[in-house]
């Protein structure tokens, strides 16, 4: 019963492993004409399904697909003027197309952020494949914020178990141990 819960059109039918030594790519939105175009020069990292309701997702999916890259490894190379910020007061600034609304990438600005230095994408996006494959759910319960039905969570969460796909309702240990390791040194109470 559980494998007829859709997740994501990128992970419903298996998660592809990534490619040994892929170096990056290009995210395109969906325009027909002039689509803006995001060059990435890495591999993602911490690559997950996403149950917030800030990501952006394909129509009828219930949860995103988002990784992390280095901010530096992010270059807009074409029609950056049809870019605009979804939310301004939100953490994560995310850049989506004026015109189809799909998000090319978020960005934290808040330099004592935690996860300050990494933009947040959605390598569906991308022509290329070899990307770091999913590997664990986020903000899982926050899908029925979406209106997903609270009923079917026992469902949903087999899915992805099925999927390989552990399922938190914060982010995964390791994510969550970076963020506190942050915290703790930004505080005094970890020495550097």
């Amino acid at each position: 019963m559980s494998n007829s819960v859709s997740i994501h059109p990128t992970v419903d039918k298996g998660i592809k492993a990534a490619t040994t030594d892929f170096a990056g790519g290009t995210l395109l939105c969906k325009c027909a004409d002039k689509p803006v175009k995001v060059t990435l020069s890495a591999q993602s990292a911490f690559n997950h399904a996403c149950g917030c309701t800030k990501c952006w997702k394909p129509k009828g999916a219930l949860f995103s697909v988002v990784a992390v890259i280095p901010r530096d490894k992010l270059k807009v190379t074409e029609n950056a003027d049809k870019l605009k910020v979804v939310d301004p007061a939100a953490t994560i600034q995310r850049h989506a197309c004026k015109a189809c609304g799909v998000h090319m990438y978020g960005r934290i600005e808040n330099t004592k952020h935690p996860l300050y230095g990494f933009d947040f994408i959605h390598t569906e996006l991308s022509p290329q494949v070899g990307w770091a494959a999913p590997g664990f759910a986020a903000f899982v319960s926050s899908i029925i914020e979406s209106g997903a039905d609270p009923a079917n969570m026992g469902a949903v969460r087999s899915r992805l178990k099925g999927l390989g796909l552990e399922p938190y309702d914060c982010l995964s240990p390791e994510l969550m141990d970076l963020i506190a390791t942050h915290v703790a040194k930004a505080s005094g109470a970890l020495k550097h």
